[in-house]
């Protein structure tokens, strides 16, 4: 049994062996990036988590052998391809994750659709020399109703409206009250990132899926923009975190009217 509006503390692999197929409208999500997984002497080898280097979870060690990270994603991928029409999976190509991002571009090529560009706006520093440094993410858009199209059926935008490069900037911690290192989630993805894919690509009471919710920015947008959410996330903290944004949320007043 699964419900709607509920951020479930536990590994997306069992929320989604819960959710029925073709039940969810849309997917948004950003999974971790395998960012402690470096390279020393040619070969894999996984790093302590050290502050100063950005990590997507406090206290999570994101460095899973290559083949791992791809053999996961590949099933996560799989069970949201049967749940859902469009997943929009936000990644980012760093030493950890590269193999496997092209990997997963080739193994789900049929249901590959779009890929877009999000440009932060600033381009952190790289870790090492002769590193190009990371200004933009990546964002695999999957879809099984019409892959093989460019054209999506189901979109609320209009013709020449919207490009395939988001300028984007991210929010400071401070937006979601991250104050303290126990907090702390380093690879926030902006409300307005989510607010863009789902005003374009989804309406009004859809369900909106996010495997990796983190803090719940996904969540809070949804429910923003008058749209159904379920999440996943396994750090109880986030959970918490997330809870707490939604139970404190100002919603827009025409959404306020339809609840009551």
């Amino acid at each position: 049994m699964i419900r709607t509006d509920i951020i479930y503390n536990e590994d997306c692999l069992d929320t989604l062996s819960r959710i029925p197929s073709d039940y969810v409208d849309c997917v948004v999500t950003s999974p971790p990036y395998n960012m402690n997984l470096r390279i020393r002497n040619g070969q894999y080898c996984s790093r302590q988590i050290v502050k100063e280097f950005s990590t997507k979870y406090n206290g999570f060690a994101d460095n899973l052998p290559v083949e791992e990270y791809n053999q996961f994603h590949t099933k996560v991928l799989t069970e949201l391809l049967r749940v859902s029409k469009v997943i929009f999976y936000n990644v980012q190509i760093v030493t950890g994750s590269k193999r496997s991002v092209f990997k997963m571009i080739g193994d789900f090529t049929d249901y590959l659709k779009d890929i877009i560009i999000w440009d932060k706006g600033v381009a952190q520093p790289s870790m090492q020399e002769k590193v190009i440094n990371r200004r933009a993410e990546l964002i695999l858009v999957f879809e099984k109703d019409y892959p093989i199209s460019r054209q999506y059926r189901y979109a609320q935008f209009k013709r020449g409206t919207l490009a395939d490069i988001w300028q984007i900037k991210r929010e400071p911690n401070s937006v979601i009250g991250r104050t303290t290192s126990s907090s702390s989630h380093g690879a926030t993805f902006p409300e307005k990132l989510v607010e863009t894919i789902l005003e374009n690509f989804t309406q009004p009471k859809d369900v909106i899926y996010d495997p990796f919710m983190g803090t719940g920015t996904t969540a809070v947008v949804s429910k923003k923009m008058d749209r159904h959410y379920i999440g996943s996330e396994i750090n109880p903290e986030y959970c918490r975190i997330g809870k707490n944004r939604l139970k404190n949320l100002s919603l827009p007043l025409e959404i306020l009217m339809k609840e009551k």
